[in-house]
C-alpha cells in the first residue's frame, strides 16, 4: 500500500499528539478517566450496591446448582436401596429454587445496569456539550469540529455500548471467578492445586493481552476521529470541493484515513483471536487434568463421584467466564480509551477563566450614558512565538467610535478579540470603566460587549428567533422595533411570512446584506454598552452596505464602538481613526485630519479610491 498523503494526517495532527501523550501517561490518564466515572456514579450509589446484590444472589445461586447435582448424584445409591423418594424430591425442588432465583436476579440487575448505563450516558453527554460550550474560541480554533463530533457521538456512543452489552457480563464474570474459585477450594483443595497449575499460562496471557489491547483501541479511538474529522471538514467546505474539482484528492485521502481505522480494528480483533483460544486450550486441558486425576481419586475410593461430578461443573463456571471477559474486554477497552478522552476534554480549563470573586462595573452614567470607556495599558499579546502587540496604549472614551485599519496582520482583529475576552493578554490590562475585564463575570463582560463579525452566524428558525439572541425572552413589540431602527422592517415585512420566515442552515435564505441586518437588529435589543464590528461589511455589495452603513448610525449612538474594515468608506462614520503597523499604533486622528496630513491613512485611502475606479 502506497503511503498516506500528508494532508491525511496534517489535519489530524492534535489528535494523533493526544494518542503519543495517551501512550507515556496511560497511568495518569487511567486514573482521570476512573475518578470522572466515580464522579458520574457517585449520585447512584444506592442502585449500584443493589445491583452488586443482585448480581452475587444470581452467582450464589448459580453456584448452589452444580452442588445440587452433586449431592443428588450420591443420593442414588440410597435411593435405590430405600426406594424412598423424599430426599430426592427435597433437591430437585431446591434445585429448581435456585434456578428461578438466578433467573430473577440476572433479570433485575441486568434491568439495572440498563438503567444506570442511561443516565451515566445522559449526564456525561450533557456534561460534555456544556462544557464544550464554555470553552474559549481559542479552544475551537485549535480542536476541530470533527474532534466535537467525535468525543460527543462516537466515544460515547462506545460508552453506552459498555453498559448495554458487556458490563452486565463483566462483573458477574468477576464475581463468578471469585466465588466459583472459592467453592473448588472448599469442595476439593486437592483438584483445587490441579487448576491452580494452569494460573501462570492464563495470568501471563491476560497481562499481555490487557497491555495490548488498551494500546490497540486508544488507537481505533484516535483512528475513527480521523476519519470524522476529513468527513466533516470536506462536507463543511464542499462548496470549495467542487468548485476546485478536489473530489478525487479527498477521496484518496480519506481511503488512506478510512484503512488505517479498518487496520486499526484489524488489530484489536487479532488480539482477540489469539486471546480466546489460548483461554480456551487452557481451560480444556484443566479439564481434561481434573477428570484425570479425580478419576483415580474415586476409583481409589478417596472421592465421591458426586463430588467429582460438582467440581467439573464448578470448572466449566470457572473457566466460561474467563472466555466471556475476551469476548467484553474489546468492549470495555474501547469504552475505557473513549472515557480517556472525554476525561480530557472535560479536564481542559478555559484559558479565560471566570473570576472568582467577580467586580461589577459602576453605573454609566454622564452624556455619553450608553457608552464606557475603553483603555488598554500597556497591552502584550502574541501567539505562540510571535508578537503581535509589543506594547499597546489606548483609550477610548466613552461613546466614541473608532476605527481600526491597517495592513494584514497589523494587529486589528487581536484587539478587537482582546476587547470582547476571547484571548487574555500575555501582560497589561483591557479595561472597562477603570474595571479589568478579566475581573468581570462572564455573563456581566457579554451583556457590555459585543462582537459581530463577517460571519454573521444565523441559526435555524425564523427570524423573529434570531433577533431575539440580543434579549431572551423580547416580546414581538421589541423584536419589530429593533429590526426598524436599524433599517430591516422593510425587508423582512415584504417576507411571506414576515418575521415568521425561516432562514434555513446558517441564514441561507437570506443574502447577505439581509443576514448583517438581522446580526445588528439583534445587537441593537442586546444594547451593549460597547460594540465591536470586525470586517462587519466586507461581504456587502455597495447597495447592501450603504444600508447597513445607516443601521449603523443608528445603532452606534451613544454607544462606545470599534469598528475593524478594510473598506474605507464604512471608516467615515468614526469619530477617530487609528492606524496599526505590527502592532503600534503610527497615526491617531479623525478621518478629516488623517486624510489631509497625506500619511499612512491618506496613502491607504488614495489607493482604495483607485480600486473602486
Amino acid at each position: 500500500m502506497s503511503a498516506p498523503p500528508a494532508e491525511a494526517w496534517r489535519g489530524v495532527a492534535a489528535e494523533q499528539q493526544e494518542d503519543e501523550i495517551t501512550g507515556k501517561l496511560g497511568t495518569l490518564l487511567r486514573r482521570r478517566s476512573r475518578r470522572l466515572l466515580t464522579d458520574l456514579l457517585g449520585p447512584y450509589r444506592r442502585l449500584v450496591l443493589a445491583i452488586f446484590l443482585l448480581i452475587v444472589a444470581a452467582q450464589l445461586a448459580a453456584l448452589a446448582g452444580p452442588w445440587l447435582v452433586g449431592v443428588g448424584i450420591d443420593q442414588i445409591p440410597q435411593l435405590t436401596r430405600t426406594r424412598n423418594a423424599g430426599p430426592m424430591a427435597l433437591i430437585i425442588i431446591a434445585f429448581a429454587v435456585s434456578v428461578l432465583v438466578q433467573a430473577a436476579a440476572t433479570r433485575s440487575y441486568i434491568a439495572g445496569i440498563g438503567r444506570l448505563g442511561g443516565r451515566v450516558v445522559l449526564e456525561l453527554r450533557r456534561r460534555l456539550f456544556a462544557h464544550f460550550q464554555r470553552l474559549p474560541i481559542a479552544f475551537h480554533e485549535s480542536y476541530t469540529s470533527g474532534r466535537v463530533i467525535s468525543r460527543q457521538v462516537s466515544d460515547i456512543d462506545s460508552i453506552s455500548d459498555m453498559f448495554d452489552e458487556s458490563l452486565a457480563s463483566l462483573v458477574s464474570a468477576v464475581l463468578s471467578l471469585l466465588l466459583v474459585g472459592g467453592g473448588m477450594l472448599l469442595l476439593d483443595w486437592h483438584l483445587a492445586l490441579v487448576v491452580m497449575a494452569g494460573f501462570p499460562p492464563l495470568i501471563w496471557l491476560s497481562i499481555w493481552f490487557r497491555r495490548e489491547s488498551a494500546i490497540a483501541y486508544r488507537q481505533t479511538r484516535t483512528r475513527i476521529a480521523q476519519v470524522i474529522v476529513q468527513f466533516v471538514e470536506t462536507f463543511g467546505g464542499i462548496r470549495a470541493v467542487q468548485s476546485f474539482r478536489r473530489e478525487s484528492r479527498n477521496e484518496d485521502i480519506f481511503g488512506e484515513l478510512n484503512q488505517a481505522n479498518a487496520d486499526a480494528n484489524l488489530r484489536s480483533q487479532r488480539l482477540l483471536a489469539v486471546y480466546f483460544p489460548g483461554v480456551t486450550l487452557v481451560g480444556n486441558l484443566a479439564i481434561g487434568a481434573v477428570l484425570l486425576y479425580g478419576g483415580l481419586r474415586v476409583i481409589d475410593h478417596q472421592m465421591q463421584v458426586g463430588v467429582l461430578v460438582t467440581f467439573l461443573l464448578y470448572l466449566q463456571r470457572f473457566f466460561e467466564p474467563l472466555i466471556d471477559l475476551s469476548q467484553f474486554y474489546s468492549a470495555f477497552q474501547s469504552a475505557a480509551a473513549a472515557l480517556e478522552k472525554i476525561s480530557g476534554v472535560l479536564d481542559e480549563t478555559p484559558s479565560v477563566p471566570e473570576p472568582e470573586l467577580p467586580t461589577s462595573l459602576p453605573e454609566a452614567g454622564g452624556p455619553a450614558a450608553r457608552g464606557r470607556q475603553v483603555r488598554f495599558d500597556h497591552v502584550r499579546f502574541g501567539y505562540r512565538d510571535s508578537t503581535v502587540l509589543p506594547d499597546l496604549n489606548l483609550t477610548i472614551p466613552a461613546g466614541q467610535t473608532i476605527a481600526l485599519v491597517g495592513a494584514t496582520g497589523a494587529g486589528k482583529t487581536t484587539i478587537a478579540r482582546l476587547l470582547a475576552r476571547i484571548y487574555d493578554p500575555l501582560q497589561g490590562s483591557v479595561l472597562l470603566d477603570g474595571v479589568d475585564v478579566r475581573q468581570l463575570a462572564d455573563r456581566s463582560l457579554r451583556h457590555e460587549v459585543v462582537l459581530i463579525t463577517q460571519e454573521n452566524f444565523l441559526f435555524s428558525g425564523s427570524i423573529a428567533d434570531n433577533i431575539e439572541l440580543g434579549m431572551p425572552g423580547a416580546s414581538r413589540s421589541e423584536i419589530i422595533a429593533a429590526a426598524a431602527a436599524i433599517g430591516a422592517d422593510a425587508f423582512i415585512s415584504a417576507l411571506p411570512d414576515g418575521y415568521d420566515a425561516q432562514v434555513g442552515k446558517s441564514g441561507g435564505r437570506l443574502s447577505a446584506g439581509q443576514r448583517q441586518l438581522i446580526s445588528f437588529a439583534r445587537a441593537f435589543l442586546a444594547a451593549p454598552a460597547v460594540l465591536v464590528l470586525d470586517e462587519a461589511t466586507s461581504l456587502l455589495d455597495i447597495p447592501s452596505e450603504r444600508l447597513v452603513q445607516d443601521a449603523l448610525r443608528t445603532i452606534l449612538t451613544g454607544r462606545t464602538a470599534m469598528i475593524i474594515a478594510h473598506r474605507l468608506s464604512t471608516v467615515a462614520i468614526a469619530d477617530r481613526v487609528l492606524v496599526l503597523d505590527h502592532g503600534r499604533i503610527i497615526e491617531d486622528g479623525s478621518p478629516e485630519q488623517l486624510l489631509s496630513a497625506a500619511g499612512e491613512y491618506s496613502s491607504l485611502h488614495a489607493s482604495w479610491q483607485e480600486s473602486l475606479a
